[in-house]
């Protein structure tokens, strides 16, 4: 085990009794395919190596304990008496709520988590939190839920307590992570298919642009609801089923009218989305990195213009990554407002482009970026004591 995973067991057996197993659920990237999850596209997700690292062990009682490391706070909740609370505790008593609901047969619990993804970053610190939980209690308790179902367990959590309405995408991709590896995940369908991740050459570098965001705050929903509204229009209008069965964006054009300007933008960028994934695909399998490169930044500026969910820190780093002919493509990854931007950068220049950003973002916005190479991970499991 790592050294996050021996402090996170430490920590458990100096506040809890009994012997935890310990868990690690990954984070994640997402190279192509943003805002598509919740619209029944495609998106290319991989799990990375960093996570949320949990110890868990049954306490012979009726109440579940959780210990937040990095908040050092507690919180001591009956099984019986799951309720919406705040911050941090949502998002694991919404998943407990989750497998009550189903009727798992849980009892009293000890929980001790901590991790390395920085909190509104864009790499999904929620859903690695969530999965983690969840395939312990799958787990321990015998609850029988495989991949799929713990995803759309997760899932359901996030729309519950933290109230965030969000797709699928961060909780599958934690949870079915392969290494060297990204997932070309249907939405619709609920299903994926591998693709070898081959950068030979490039390096994955995110930026934090160290903005915080708040996805709860409303306009990721927001963002939803004029995707939704619109879409009904659209289905009565060209007898479609969702967003995938539009070829091209100017099929939405005759109908703008009847749209409002926000619909209309979401919507369009949407549909193009959906096409820039399928075809990121097969670049993917062509190692064409330079193309592939191209169509991210396509997806940044329309983030950025139609979908209205960058900011001008991101904008910014965008703008440095596209300056330098080292980096084949980058844009903002998450929901927006804030966090990362990722980049694909030659290996031999990672360095130099790190600095070059840094210190031109800095200049600019008077704040330090941070800058994290990641790479692929497995999914959710559970680590060797």
């Amino acid at each position: 085990m790592n050294a996050l995973a021996l402090q996170v067991k430490t920590i458990f057996t100096e506040n809890f009794s009994g012997s935890p197993a310990i868990y690690f659920s990954p984070g994640r990237i997402n190279l192509i395919g943003e805002h598509i999850d919740y619209n029944d596209g495609y998106v290319m997700p991989a799990a990375i190596d960093k996570g949320i690292y949990c110890a868990v062990a049954k306490n012979q009682s009726k109440e579940m304990n959780f210990y937040a490391v990095d908040y050092e706070e507690k919180y001591t909740c009956k099984i019986n008496d799951v309720k919406r609370s705040e911050s941090w505790k949502n998002y694991l008593l919404s998943v407990v709520h989750e497998f009550l609901v189903l009727g798992k047969p849980l009892s009293g619990f000890d929980c001790a988590f901590t991790g390395n993804i920085p909190i509104g970053s864009g790499m999904s610190s929620s859903a690695a939190v969530e999965g983690g939980l969840a395939f312990a209690l799958n787990e321990i308790f015998d609850c029988g839920l495989n991949r799929v179902e713990l995803a759309l367990l997760c899932q359901r959590a996030e729309h519950n307590y933290p109230n965030v309405k969000c797709g699928i995408m961060d909780m599958y991709a934690s949870l079915h992570g392969r290494k060297d590896h990204v997932l070309l995940l249907d939405c619709k369908n609920i299903s994926h298919v591998y693709f070898p991740l081959k950068l030979d050459g490039f390096s994955i570098v995110l930026m934090n642009s160290k903005v915080q965001h708040s996805l709860a705050a409303g306009e990721y929903n927001i963002r939803r609801q004029h995707c939704e509204q619109g879409l009904a229009i659209l289905k009565d209008k060209l007898k479609i089923e969702s967003f995938r069965d539009i070829s091209y964006p100017e099929q939405i054009k005759p109908f703008q009218n009847l749209l409002t300007n926000e619909m209309y933008d979401c919507c369009t960028y949407v549909v193009e989305e959906i096409q820039r994934t399928k075809k990121a695909a097969t670049l993917l399998q062509q190692y064409d990195i330079a193309g592939f490169g191209k169509l991210m930044f396509q997806t940044h500026a329309g983030l950025s213009k139609r979908y209205r969910v960058s900011c001008a820190e991101l904008d910014l780093l965008v703008e440095l990554a596209a300056a330098d002919e080292n980096v084949a493509g980058a844009r903002l990854m998450g929901g927006g407002f804030g966090g990362c931007t990722i980049n694909i950068v030659r290996s031999e220049a990672v360095n130099n482009f790190i600095e070059m950003v840094s210190d031109a973002y800095k200049k600019q916005f008077n704040i330090s970026p941070e800058a994290y190479i990641v790479e692929t991970s497995d999914g959710t499991n559970k680590l060797n004591n």
